[in-house]
């Protein structure tokens, strides 16, 4: 739970700064001298469309990757650990047969 709290203000603020890059990609329809506003409108909206879907898509891939990026890290610290626990134990072994502490 802890590590979710730790992320969340991070991924808060990246989305953030991603809807002001998205809010700087909308073009301003009333600067054109055509009578044909209406048609670049919602070709316009379709296209802002078609780029905040990209962007969320881009964003979940994002967010997943580093998801498993870090259960791999995790899982590979793990193995690391249990290793030297291991390593351990055996020294410990080692050293009682010198000893003659067991047989």
């Amino acid at each position: 739970m802890t590590e979710i709290s730790r992320t969340c203000p991070f991924l808060l603020l990246f989305l953030s700064i991603s809807l002001q890059f998205i809010s700087g990609l909308s073009s301003d329809s009333s600067s054109s001298k055509d009578g044909t506003t209406a048609d670049k409108q919602t070709t316009s909206s379709s296209g802002t469309g078609s780029k905040i879907l990209i962007i969320c898509l881009v964003l979940v891939g994002v967010v997943l990757l580093s998801f498993s990026l870090f259960k791999f890290w995790q899982k590979k610290k793990r193995e690391e650990q249990y290793a030297r626990l291991l390593k351990l134990f055996e020294q410990d072994d080692e050293l009682e047969l010198e000893l003659g502490l067991r047989d």
